[in-house]
C-alpha cells in the first residue's frame, strides 16, 4: 500500500526589485514553477544587500506558518534566516 505524502510545491525564495546595479529583494512564497519575478503567494520579508550591514526583515509568524505547511526555503533564504533570525523567532528547518 502506498503512503500518501502531502508535498507542497512551493518554495520560499527571493524575488528581485530595484533597478540596474541597485538590487533589493523580497522574500516570497512562490510556486516552484513560477518565474523568479513572477506571481507569488505571499510576501514574508525583505532583504537589502546594499546596506552596511545587509538589512533583512521578515514576518516570523508568516514564515513559520509556511514552513509548517511544508514550504521549502532555498539555500540563500535558509542562510539569511539562520544569520538574521532573532532568538525566539522561527528558524528554517
Amino acid at each position: 500500500m502506498e503512503e500518501e505524502t502531502d508535498i507542497m510545491a512551493v518554495k520560499i525564495r527571493l524575488t528581485r526589485l530595484g533597478r540596474k546595479k541597485l538590487p533589493y529583494y523580497r522574500i516570497v512564497v512562490a510556486d516552484v514553477e513560477a518565474k523568479r519575478d513572477g506571481k507569488f503567494l505571499d510576501i514574508v520579508g525583505t532583504y537589502d544587500p546594499l546596506k552596511d550591514p545587509a538589512e533583512v526583515h521578515f514576518d516570523a509568524a508568516k514564515l513559520q506558518s509556511w514552513l509548517d505547511q511544508g514550504a521549502k526555503p532555498t539555500q540563500t533564504v535558509k542562510s539569511l534566516i539562520a544569520s538574521y533570525a532573532k532568538p525566539g523567532e522561527g528558524a528554517a528547518e
